[in-house]
């Protein structure tokens, strides 16, 4: 696997929420899930957890890094190896719910997002997700998004767990990113979508008319139902071009 290098925005999937994003000259890791294939727990119950291997060693995902962002704290986003590999003081920015144990874990440069702050040059506002409906919301509790913003580079939104809701819309209006990261692998629990599918990844699409879409969180967890192939062939089907939906390989880079 390639490591990430250059000035330019770039985006490199490792597997489910896990990327390595360079931007504003900065190299910002994602959800750090990086366990061996079916090392953890099913899911959906139909097999071990990750379904898949990483491209790359564990300490390679998170080699180099300038800070780490973590959504939330469920096992799929940050497991025990990626806590092992990840650096105790490399700067973690968060939602303010999960400071207290991250500090518990050992993390010494907890940066926790309210509104907004400013890091580097880079704008950062953390957006509030629906990380499903009803009771299962309330059950799998908070999540969060973030907004990048930086002189000179596009504007990048990466929604996080989230079904499409009137946050992740007002985001889209208020920020116009020209970059959205989604999490399209249509996972359920307890028959409930709490993240987002072929069909809202696809209106998502539409609501940034000048921006694009990268679709990932997809192919690695056993309760996931949507795969990039369909993915791809609902977004065709739909008049959403591979040059607007980027649905990246693991491993794959994406050069903005």
């Amino acid at each position: 696997m390639a490591i990430i290098d250059g000035e330019s925005m770039e985006i490199q999937l490792i597997r489910n929420a896990t990327m390595r994003i360079r931007y504003a000259g900065q190299l910002i890791v994602t959800d750090p899930y990086l366990a061996a294939k079916h090392t953890l727990p099913s899911v959906g119950g139909k097999s071990m957890n990750p379904t898949i291997d990483l491209p790359c060693l564990p300490e390679e995902a998170v080699a180099n890094a300038d800070a780490a962002f973590i959504s939330h704290l469920h096992s799929d986003h940050f497991d025990s190896e990626g806590q092992r590999v990840l650096p105790k003081d490399l700067p973690v920015f968060c939602q303010p719910r999960d400071e207290a144990a991250l500090k518990e874990k050992g993390f010494t440069k907890l940066l926790p997002v309210g509104n907004a702050v400013t890091w580097g040059g880079v704008y950062i506002t953390r957006v509030p997700g629906m990380h499903g409906t009803g009771s299962v919301l309330q059950f799998l509790g908070e999540v969060s998004g973030f907004v990048l913003k930086a002189r000179g580079e596009p504007t990048l939104y990466w929604a996080g767990d989230t079904v499409l809701c009137d946050s992740v819309r007002e985001a889209v209006a208020r920020f116009k990113p020209d970059v959205v990261v989604t999490h399209s692998g249509g996972a359920t629990f307890k028959g409930t979508p709490i993240i987002m599918d072929a069909e809202q990844t696809v209106e998502v699409c539409r609501l940034v008319p000048r921006g694009r879409v990268v679709a990932v969180h997809m192919e690695s967890l056993d309760h996931l139902t949507v795969t990039r192939s369909e993915l791809r062939a609902y977004a065709d089907a739909h008049g959403v071009s591979s040059g607007k939906l980027l649905i990246p390989k693991d491993g794959e880079k994406i050069t903005i």
